[in-house]
This record gives structure tokens, C-alpha cells and sequence, in this order.
């Protein structure tokens, strides 16, 4: 027989026992490009109907990640689908916050393992091979998400009873893994209704245990609004968090379930709860009036400053300093200058300038501490957010104008006091002119200033007080070297005639500053609060021409007071409007579906987030922002402005600015194509800086994650 024949017959002999032969079972380990997985058990050999754990464990690379139950923003959780064997749901250990620019994602990095329960059949034979296997899909992402998956599977002996079955040298390792699952809360916890979302409370496990930090992760998709920042309060001995609601909150009644991570002087501890939704639960962080957005940035989380207390000391006090060049503090140089040339004590009067200043600085942190006690989300300038406030440094700008144009004398016969005081007034002059240019410098940002206050703003009331008063006292020390350096004092203008028409020019600027700040307060009331303020400077102006013609008399100063009273009542009539979504020309309004859309589709995008009373912001926009190289360069490269409006404080926009580390606008952000992160522009801006950022060569494409 030929030999290719007899190959033919015993291949032919051989079939109906290959075709008996069981597959060989797959590995329990395999990789991919960025994730090597590998299948864990507890036992060495198994029983019919034994009941055990496995345990998928990841091996991801640095800084990629993978996804929780709940994947939060966007993503895909992990999956394993198991043949042969019956398998109970994952048990996931805790996640942790994967944070991609506006998008806060629950994920893994490292080496987690998620376990399964897995029974071996009832007729499984002894003496035979227990073989599952599992396909387990994962999404991987860094600056791009790639989809992987892998075959994995087990190889196990089976033995006649559980009493036979034998632990795997992996049960140490398995029951750490089942120690880091989340387990039942030992308490009780609740919810309520709160004005956007649900308020989470409970006690702590220990009663002299006192929760510092607090962080809740729903199970389900939409539950909570990921991204939205958790306020953990104090509820009598315990402690409560408020939730903001997400895109798809849970009906009333149906059970709000997640885990919740706890930090206490013993460490940090995680527990799944559940409690019932209660009705009347708000509708999430958005402004009235619009639909709340998923993906806004979280400040909690975000990196804590490691600036140190000195640092941020010197960066207030250079920060203090440049702000007496910012054009929001310009208006206040003209009364500094006459201080200065007029005669008198200019030690005393530096000394009242900078105790005016400094105290102003207290206030202002007092304000912010009892407001980040309440659980409010603050940052600088947030006064200017109240269209109240607005209104009244602009009436207090309007007087201060109306004085130097010689209308009448702040602390001079205005106040009815002799000639005898005369020095005291200049003092309390000094003193109220460090007020005035605290309370005006403050819709400004100077460079250095982000770093500090960000790092104040997360510490504790003493360190935020130190820093606020480093800020202050850099303000009033070109002021304070002046009044307190002799060889200063000589380059001081001698006193003349000059002092007078001086003195009345200097009142233009600080009516340029109202015209400035009645625009602000068109930005947030529209037309009718414009009106109501035109209407109290008429009546401001109208009281002090009735006191200044009638010689002061009682009648006319009568008439002062009144007329003044009236123009601040009229605050009361003074209300927001909705915000304005329209968009300029070729700018489109900011938001984080927005962002994350056109990043997906690989396109440059510039992002600004500013405000109308801010004047640094306003400047960069006139100065760069707007000039025609600038349009021509975002044209050329394809580049899409989007344009975020602080003006009335929006949460969502002050989470965008602590998720990069500032306390208040302006933030310049460019995401180059395939960027993994965004580039932070300079707080002032020039042309070059801004066409050089946009015309940097992009990285390779990449997808949102």
C-alpha cells in the first residue's frame, strides 16, 4: 500500500476518537496591549455541587484604568460572561474617582480583583475535569478608551465529596480580596429630601467618631449626578451628605443603594447602604430653570494643594502687590494719590490705610469660612455675584466721584464735625479708603494669587485667615513703604493750587468705574435693574444738591438722607435674570457635554470661563481674546471657543475651577487634539500666548473617556 494511502487510513481510524476527545481548556491567564488578567481560585479540586470563589484579577497599566459597576460619566463596566458552571453577580471592591478633565468616572487602577461565585454542576463526574470558562470584556482609558477582551478559563479535578475537595494555595490571597468587598453597614442610614437631589445621613459606627471625609457611589447610572460636588455636614452626632440628583434619579420609593466610603480618626472604611428615595427630592445642581448636566466637574475630589503654608504666604503677598497694577483697583490709585500729597502724618495715615485694608481682608474671610461651613461652594470675588452687591459699590463709587468733583466732603462738613477733628477724619479718610480699595480690587485676579488661594481655600479657618491678611497686606504695603520711607516721601509732588483741578479730574475714573459696574449689573438683572439703579444715582444726586444748595441745613441734609434711603431700597426690586444661553458670534456657551462631545470628535477646543464684573477677564478679552491675529489663528486651526458665564455664580462652572486648582475666574483652558489633559493658559493674556498655544502641533487622536 502506496504510503500516502496508509496516512489516509489511520487518519480515517482516528477520527471518532479525536471527535470523542474534550478541547483542550483555555489558560487562566491572558493579556492585552494594556490590561494582564488571569483567573484566581480558592480551591485546588472540586465537588459536584461545590460552591466556591474566583476571582478575575486585572493587572492594568500605569495610569489607564477600568470601570466599576457604575462607570459614572461615561465608560462600560467590566463583564464575564461564564460557560459551564453557574456564576453569581461580581462583588466589586470599592472604586475609586477616575477624573478626565469635566468627566469624573468610578473606576480601578493597579491590580483589583472582582469574585464570583461559581457552582460546580450536580453531575459532574468524579475523576473527571471541571472546565468553565469565562469571556471578560473591559474598556481600558487614558487619554483614549480601548475595548478588550479575553478568554479565560479553569482546569480543576473533580473529587467525590466537598470533604475530598481541597483548598488552592490562593486561598490566602482570595480572602484578602473578599476582606477589601464592601460590606453591610453596621448603622442605619436615610434619606430626605433636599433642594437638589437627596440628603444621605447616618450615624458612624463608633460614637466617638467623627467623620471628616465622605463620599457616596451609586450603583446605578444617573442615580446621583457623579460629577457634582457631595457636601458632608454635621447631623447631630452623625453625619450627613447631601447628593445632588443625576440625569436619571430614582423614583420615590425605590431604593437608593451604593456605596459609602467614610474617613474617621480610625481610617477609611467602606460600606454598602440602601435607604428608600423620599418624596419631593430636587431635581440636581442646575440654575432654575434649566436641565441639570451629568458631566460637570467634582471639586471634592479633586487634588489637594501641597503648596505649603510659607509658599502660599509669598505668593498672597507678590499676588497683593500686583494687584495694585490690576485696572479693577485703578479707580482707588486716585484717592491714594491725594492721601498722599496732602500734608499731614503719613505714618498715621498709611497705618489707617493698611488697617482698612486688612480689616476689609478679615471680613472677607470671616464671610468665606461661615460660608464653606454652611457647605456652600466659594470662591474670590463671589460677592459679585449678588446683583445687590454690584448696586451698591456702585452708589458707593458714584459718591465717592460726586466728593471729588467737589459736590460735597466725605468726613468733612458733610459729617458736621469742627475743625478740631479735622486730623481724625484724615485718619478715618485713610482708613476707609483701604476699605474701598479692598472691596474693589477683589473682582480681580492677580498672577500668583490662584495658587495661594486655591491652597487657602482647602485649609482650615486659621491658615485661610493667614493667607487672606498676606493677600491684604501686599495690597496697602506700596501705600504703607510711602508713608513709612522718608527718602519715598521726597518724590511726593508738592501741595498747590494743582491739588484742586487734580482732585476734580480724578473723578472720571470712578465714574468710568460706575458705567462699568452698571454693565455688570445689566449682565445679571437686564434692563429693569439698570433702570432702578439710573433711577437711585438720580435720586443720590438729587439729595446731595438739595443738602449742598440749602448751605447743609437740616432741611436739605434731611432731604440727603432720604433721597439716599430711597436709592437703597430700590435694591429690593433688584433680581437675577435666568442666564443668558445665547452665544456670541462664533462662541459657543461652555458646557461639560459640550466639551466632552467635541473632544470625542478630535476637535481644538479653547475654553474660557469668565464674568462680567471681573475686569482682568474683561481686559484679556479686549486685549487678545478679541484681535483679530487671535480669530484668525483659532480659524485657521479649527479651533471651537466656548465660553462659560460666572457672573451669577453656576456650580457647575465653580467646579470646572477647582477641578483645576483655581477659586474663581479667569481660567483659560486649550485642549489640543489627542491632548490627554488641557493645557492651563497664564491668568493675562496676550496675543502671542494664545496663538502659540493654538498653533502647538496636536497629539495623536484619541476618543473621550
Amino acid at each position: 500500500m502506496p504510503s500516502f494511502l496508509r496516512l489516509i487510513f489511520l487518519t480515517l481510524l482516528a477520527a471518532p476518537l479525536l471527535a470523542q476527545a474534550e478541547p483542550p481548556a483555555p489558560s487562566n491567564q491572558a493579556g492585552t496591549e494594556h490590561v494582564q488578567a488571569r483567573l484566581v481560585a480558592s480551591q485546588a479540586t472540586v465537588a459536584p455541587g461545590q460552591r466556591f470563589t474566583v476571582a478575575l484579577e486585572q493587572d492594568i497599566k500605569p495610569h489607564w484604568h477600568t470601570y466599576w459597576q457604575n462607570p459614572g460619566d461615561s465608560g462600560q463596566a467590566t463583564t464575564i460572561s461564564w460557560a459551564g458552571a453557574e456564576a453569581g453577580p461580581i462583588q466589586w471592591p470599592t472604586p475609586s474617582l477616575q477624573i478626565i478633565g469635566p468627566i469624573v468616572n468610578y473606576g480601578y487602577e493597579g491590580r483589583p480583583a472582582l469574585l464570583v461565585e461559581l457552582t460546580v454542576p450536580a453531575d459532574a463526574k468524579p475523576g473527571g475535569r471541571f472546565q468553565p470558562t469565562a469571556e471578560v470584556k473591559w474598556l481600558v482609558c487614558k487619554d483614549v478608551c480601548i475595548p478588550e477582551q479575553v478568554t479565560l478559563g479553569l482546569d480543576l479535578p473533580v473529587v467525590a465529596s466537598a470533604a475530598d475537595a481541597k483548598a488552592s494555595a490562593d486561598t490566602a490571597q482570595i480572602g484578602e480580596w473578599q476582606r477589601a468587598i464592601p460590606k453591610p453597614a453596621p448603622f442605619a442610614v436615610q434619606l430626605k429630601a433636599a433642594p437638589q437631589g437627596v440628603q444621605l445621613s447616618g450615624q458612624t459606627a463608633g460614637p466617638s467618631e467623627k467623620v471628616s471625609k465622605a463620599y457616596f457611589f451609586a450603583d446605578t447610572w444617573g442615580a446621583v449626578a457623579h460629577s457634582a460636588p457631595q457636601v458632608l455636614k454635621a447631623e447631630g452626632s452623625g453625619w450627613a451628605l447631601d447628593l445632588p440628583a443625576g440625569d436619571e434619579p430614582m423614583a420615590a420609593g425605590k431604593p437608593l443603594s451604593g456605596v459609602i466610603v467614610l474617613t474617621t480618626s480610625t481610617g477609611e472604611q467602606a460600606w454598602t447602604v440602601s435607604a428608600p428615595m423620599p418624596e419631593g427630592a430636587g431635581k440636581g445642581p442646575g440654575p432654575a430653570g434649566l436641565e441639570a448636566p451629568a458631566a460637570t466637574p467634582l471639586p471634592t475630589p479633586a487634588p489637594e494643594s501641597d503648596l505649603g503654608l510659607l509658599p502660599a504666604l509669598a505668593l498672597a503677598l507678590v499676588g497683593g502687590l500686583i494687584l495694585n497694577l490690576m485696572p479693577c483697583v485703578f479707580p482707588v490709585l486716585s484717592i491714594k494719590a491725594l492721601a498722599l500729597v496732602r500734608e499731614g502724618n503719613h505714618k498715621a495715615e498709611g497705618l489707617a490705610y493698611t488697617a482698612g485694608v486688612l480689616a476689609s481682608f478679615v471680613l472677607l474671610a470671616a464671610v468665606l469660612i461661615a460660608l464653606r461651613a454652611g457647605g456652600q461652594q466659594v470662591g474670590w470675588g463671589f460677592q459679585f455675584h449678588s446683583p445687590v452687591f454690584v448696586l451698591v459699590v456702585t452708589y458707593l463709587l458714584f459718591l465717592v466721584g460726586l466728593s471729588l468733583s467737589g459736590l460735597f466732603e466725605i468726613g468733612g462738613s458733610f459729617t458736621g464735625v469742627g475743625s478740631g477733628l479735622a486730623a481724625r477724619q484724615g485718619l478715618a479718610g485713610s482708613f476707609f479708603t483701604g476699605v474701598l480699595a479692598a472691596v474693589v480690587a477683589t473682582p480681580c485676579t492677580a498672577p500668583f494669587m490662584g495658587a495661594a488661594l486655591a491652597f487657602a481655600l482647602g485649609q482650615p479657618a486659621a491658615v485661610l485667615l493667614a493667607v487672606f491678611l498676606a493677600l491684604g497686606l501686599g495690597l496697602a504695603l506700596p501705600f504703607l513703604i510711602l508713608a513709612f520711607w522718608p527718602a519715598a516721601q521726597r518724590w511726593l509732588p508738592r501741595p498747590g493750587a494743582w491739588m484742586d483741578r487734580f482732585k476734580q479730574f480724578l473723578a472720571f475714573p470712578m465714574y468710568a468705574a460706575v458705567v462699568w459696574l452698571l454693565w455688570v449689573l445689566a449682565q445679571q438683572t437686564g434692563p429693569d435693574g439698570v433702570a432702578l439703579a439710573l433711577m437711585g444715582l438720580v435720586l443720590i444726586a438729587f439729595g446731595l444738591w438739595c443738602r449742598h444748595s440749602s448751605g447743609a441745613s437740616l432741611v436739605g441734609t434731611g432731604a440727603a438722607v432720604i433721597s439716599i434711603a430711597l436709592a437703597l431700597g430700590m435694591s429690593v426690586w433688584i433680581k437675577p435674570i435666568a442666564a443668558d444661553v445665547r452665544a456670541e458670534s462664533a462662541t459657543e456657551t461652555y458646557s461639560a457635554e459640550r466639551l466632552a462631545e467635541l473632544r470625542a470628535q478630535n476637535k481644538p477646543v479653547f475654553v474660557n470661563l469668565t464674568a462680567a464684573w471681573c475686569i482682568s477677564c474683561l481686559v484679556n478679552e479686549r486685549v487678545a481674546l478679541s484681535r483679530p491675529e487671535v480669530k484668525d489663528a483659532f480659524a485657521k486651526a479649527g479651533v471651537v471657543y466656548l465660553k462659560g458665564d460666572w457672573t451669577r455664580e453656576d456650580p457647575r462652572i465653580t467646579a470646572v475651577l477647582k477641578a483645576h486648582g483655581r477659586s474663581g475666574v479667569p481660567l483659560y483652558l486649550y485642549y489640543a487634539p489627542g491632548a490627554a489633559e488641557a493645557q492651563v493658559l497664564p491668568q493675562i493674556l496676550t496675543p502671542g500666548v494664545v496663538i502659540e498655544a493654538v498653533s502647538t502641533p496636536s497629539a495623536s487622536p484619541r476618543s473621550s473617556s
